[in-house]
């Protein structure tokens, strides 16, 4: 029962954050699920949420954003097979995409953790395209410092239930995971990036180096097909460039 609790309550976070969207036409409401999905990988902090919601601006596009009941079955999912992890991810996300009327539209999917999937990707979703974000190590774990997602004694969650702290995660090496647990913030923060980039550089993907993105975004939407229009898009990536260079310090 708290399983069943728990997955109905990601499915109507996705309800509410997907259904209110304006503009919708009952047929990208409702119509026959568009599968060239959009995923979006990569070390949390390193560009994900900007770039999934650049292009799920875009006319035919929306930004599922982190899709609770996705994010909360990552961790079994990482476990199985590759096509048994692609069937169940594909029912996942069927369900959560009605739930949010999200039909005859191309879905943007921006889960950091879905780089622990990539090989599942293609089997479930032939028709995918993976971008994959990179930014510099250094300045996705002072950002990543920020955040209390990897403190000791944190008794929160995230909107999908996974509890934050310094616990091992499901892709932390099994005979190191007391070395992770004793580590250092800064030290964890470190080993979320290399094992977020090492899983998502398995994928065949069109890469992204956050850097570049920020310095000259027009260029790089130019080369890499990408666009930087959002509703607010000049003031969103204004925020987002003065953010980066703040904390780009952490590479002089």
């Amino acid at each position: 029962m708290p399983g069943l609790l728990e997955a109905t309550a990601n499915q109507l976070r996705v309800a509410k954050r997907l259904v209110p969207r304006r503009g919708a036409s009952l047929v990208e409401r409702f119509g026959r699920l568009d599968d060239r999905i959009a995923f979006v990988v990569g070390s949390p902090r390193s560009g994900t949420t900007f770039v999934a919601g650049a292009i799920g601006s875009i006319p035919g596009f929306v930004d599922l954003g982190e899709v609770p009941p996705v994010k909360a079955a990552i961790a079994e999912l990482a476990s199985l097979p590759p096509e048994e992890a692609a069937r169940r991810l594909r029912r996942i996300l069927a369900v959560s995409r009605r739930v949010g009327l999200v039909g005859s539209v191309r879905p943007v999917e921006q889960t950091p953790e879905m780089a622990f999937l990539v090989r599942a990707i293609p089997l479930a979703y032939p028709q995918a395209r993976v971008v994959r974000m990179v930014r510099d190590g250094r300045d996705v774990v002072c950002s990543l410092l920020e955040k209390p997602w990897l403190r000791r004694e944190q008794v929160e969650a995230d909107d999908a239930g996974v509890p934050y702290g310094a616990y091992a995660r499901f892709w932390v090496e099994p005979e190191r995971r007391a070395e992770f647990e004793a580590a250092g913030d800064a030290r964890r923060a470190a080993w979320v990036w290399r094992s977020y980039l090492a899983a998502a550089r398995e994928a065949d993907a069109l890469e992204v180096r956050y850097e570049d993105l920020t310095a000259d975004p027009a260029s790089v939407a130019a080369e890499r097909g990408i666009s930087t229009h959002r509703p607010s898009g000049s003031r969103a990536h204004s925020e987002v460039h003065t953010r980066s260079r703040s904390v780009g310090i952490a590479r002089t």
